[in-house]
């Protein structure tokens, strides 16, 4: 049995470290210590998650509603426990002090294990309908109750999404991997079966049943897979000497999907991998009718405007998903889906094959009245990639998608199988997509709507953290400004979020969730942004504006700092 208190205690190590081998040593220790049964609800907690995305299991307990349950497990009235959260920023720090000097203490406590914490944390999640805050609150209460100052500092930290390991998943593969071989060895095979379900927690499980099975981990439906990513290149040229023949596709504005059938059971996900079957019933019914017994399979959605015959633009399709009268908007907003890859079908995962032969596979089986098949021209030259470039913008359409024949799905990898060419924003060198990590108070004539812009944050790879690379003040409509606000009002925190370098400090930090589109004139290098910094500058956009907001990516999509200096070094070319 595994003891709260010494995740605890490991979780503090943690903390001190910032050596990756470090933790991941930490880490291995613990796993060697824990039992199958228990592996999978430890790996969520390091995680700070209760279950993957697409099971849709989240506390929502926000600070105020912590603050509460401090002040009635410590003793202390509110004003004391939100006067030291705003000198320590961090509500963890706050009960440890506060619990280390306690007033009043509990009649009895006893050890908490791990299976304990995170079935009381599940029970909180499900806690539901008048009076779940309440009883939320009471939930809490009665865990601090019976926790040290150092298990209430980690307690507090998980329901307020706050954990601060700076422990990623790559460090938790490799963890997994140490703590049966001693070694690496495993890490690769981790990391797939990680990236076909999307579910750390169940890949431990099976690892710990069995490492084999690991290493003979197969794509199954209604665990969705983590969508193979696209690199960028500017120009055909480069496409040719990067790929040789290859396949296009033309590059739509809309939403990715990925669709599971098992008998008459179906299932869609965004590319964040939540669950979204309830907002198509239409294209639910469609692929109800495929005469496959299983099947998963991946598509770009857009809606139809079936009086002028067009498609609407990413925003427009994006407004079906937020209608709430799922049937008119249905009939309102029609979806087609143009299906471009397939990943399993009838027991078969398809994801090793290369890339022509899937595409075979899928034209035996689609197209249909609203599944249908993406278009698809083999290529040779880059004369042949410029044409059909000129005619995807001739089209409204945002460019091409370039792919390697001989390459297999690359789940949850941003490979050179898949190369995008992207039509520019006016002057815009390209676009990217950040991460919003603060926003600035409007001024002037924006004081009225409490919004005078964003900060914005890109993804290192290399040491996985984000950096900021632009402050965005231009590209909102008045409408968007105060939708903004309202948005990031309720996502604001006292303090900079986990893993974020930054020398700008907007008025709010706000909790790394929303990603946006952004177009820029060129890359410059600033003292005041982090991007890849070197010799005290960075990389930051020139003349920044906001295209859309992109509710259809997660973070892990978000643009690399790699990515932000290549784009620089093609600028400079």
């Amino acid at each position: 049995m595994l003891f709260f208190k010494d995740v605890a205690e490991t979780f503090l190590k943690i903390e001190s470290k910032s050596g990756r081998l470090e933790m991941t040593d930490i880490l291995a220790q613990l796993f060697k210590k824990t039992d199958v049964k228990e592996i999978d609800k430890l790996i969520y907690l390091v995680q700070g998650i209760l279950a993957p995305p697409y099971d849709g299991i989240e506390l929502g307990l926000g600070e105020q509603f912590a603050i509460r349950a401090i002040a009635s497990a410590a003793g202390y009235d509110r004003s004391k426990v939100e006067s030291n959260y705003k000198k320590s920023g961090d509500l963890g720090l706050t009960i440890e002090e506060l619990f280390a000097k306690k007033k009043q203490q509990s009649l009895s406590s006893s050890d908490m294990d791990v299976l304990y914490i995170y079935d009381s944390f599940v029970k909180m999640a499900k806690t539901s309908g008048q009076g779940s805050q309440e009883l939320k609150i009471k939930y809490l209460t009665e865990l601090l109750n019976n926790s040290s100052p150092t298990e209430a500092r980690f307690i507090i930290r998980f329901v307020t999404g706050r954990l601060r390991l700076g422990v990623g998943d790559p460090t938790i593969l490799d963890a997994l991997s140490f703590s049966r071989t001693g070694d690496k060895s495993l890490r690769e095979e981790l990391e797939r079966a990680y990236n076909v379900c999307s579910d750390l927690g169940y890949v431990a499980k099976t690892f710990f049943e069995s490492p084999e099975k690991i290493v003979e981990f197969k794509v199954q439906p209604f665990k969705p897979l983590q969508p193979a990513l696209a690199e960028r290149l500017s120009t055909p040229k480069e496409i040719i000497e990067k790929l040789g023949s290859c396949s296009i596709e033309f590059k739509f504005d809309g939403f990715r999907l990925q669709c599971h059938k098992k008998g008459n059971e179906v299932e869609l996900y965004s590319r964040k991998l939540e669950k979204m079957t309830h907002m198509f019933p239409d294209v639910v019914d469609a692929i109800k009718k495929l005469k496959v017994k299983e099947i998963i399979f991946e598509g770009e959605a857009l809606a139809f405007n079936e009086p002028q015959k067009r498609y609407f633009s990413f925003q427009q399709t994006m407004h079906r998903r937020r209608k709430h009268g799922i049937d008119a908007a249905s009939k309102e907003l029609p979806l087609n889906i143009f299906v471009f890859d397939i990943l399993y079908l009838n027991g078969k995962d398809l994801t090793a094959q290369p890339y022509s032969s899937r595409r075979k596979t899928l034209e035996s089986i689609f197209p249909e009245e609203i599944l249908k098949l993406s278009e698809k021209i083999d290529v040779k030259n880059e004369k042949e990639i410029e044409k059909l470039f000129k005619q995807s913008i001739s089209e409204g359409l945002e460019g091409i998608m370039a792919k390697d024949l001989a390459s297999p799905y690359t789940a949850g990898k941003r490979k050179f199988a898949w190369i995008k060419l992207k039509k520019s924003y006016g002057k815009a060198v390209d676009t990217i997509d950040g991460v919003i990590v603060g926003y600035y108070l409007g001024k002037g004539a924006r004081v009225e709507f409490e919004f005078g812009g964003l900060l914005l944050a890109v993804y290192n790879e290399d040491n996985a953290r984000l950096e900021t690379v632009a402050r965005i003040g231009s590209g909102y409509t008045e409408e968007e400004m105060k939708e903004l606000q309202e948005m990031l009002e309720e996502i604001k925190t006292t303090a900079p979020p986990d893993k974020l370098d930054y020398k700008v400090e907007p008025d709010f930090w706000v909790q790394p969730k929303y990603v946006v589109e952004v177009a820029f004139d060129d890359i410059t290098l600033s003292p005041m942004h982090t991007c890849g910094v070197k010799d005290d500058r960075g990389y930051a956009l020139r003349f920044p504006r906001m295209q859309k907001m992109r509710g259809d990516k997660s973070i892990s999509e978000i643009t690399t700092t790699r990515e932000v200096v290549d784009l620089y070094e093609k600028q400079m070319k």
